[in-house]
């Protein structure tokens, strides 16, 4: 679980590094790092004052999925932006360097915002 706080981002990363190290190929580690910054900002924007959100990583399959669950209302959406927007492409970026996103109900307030990533073809295994 994470405060809403701005450290909540890197911490989240953290986790994930922590979680997946040694697990994933080197050519996804950045891929996955920056999806789960983008959707654990998202989940900081977006959990009401006072909440936490939390993170979860699945592996299965060959697969890896990262999870944010935030209290939050809303159902996230890529935006356009204009080029000198100074926001709005974390889930433009998600959708890019993903090979599967999404948005999940879950048992109280709130959702989960999912990115997947395959692994067996990316590592050759």
């Amino acid at each position: 679980m994470f405060r809403r706080s701005r450290r909540a981002v890197p911490q989240a990363r953290r986790f994930v590094r922590a979680v997946i190290a040694g697990r994933v190929p080197d050519d996804r580690l950045d891929d996955i790092l920056l999806c789960t910054s983008e959707l654990a900002t998202n989940a900081l924007q977006h959990t009401p004052a006072g909440r936490m959100f939390s993170v979860r990583v699945v592996a299965a399959g060959g697969a890896l999925r990262v999870e944010l669950h935030d209290a939050g209302d809303g159902t996230p959406q890529v935006r356009e932006v204009a080029e000198d927007d100074d926001r709005g492409r974390g889930l433009l970026l998600v959708a890019v360097l993903a090979d599967d996103w999404g948005i999940s109900r879950r048992d109280g307030p709130g959702k989960s915002v999912w990115a997947a990533f395959r692994l067996a073809a990316a590592g050759g295994q």
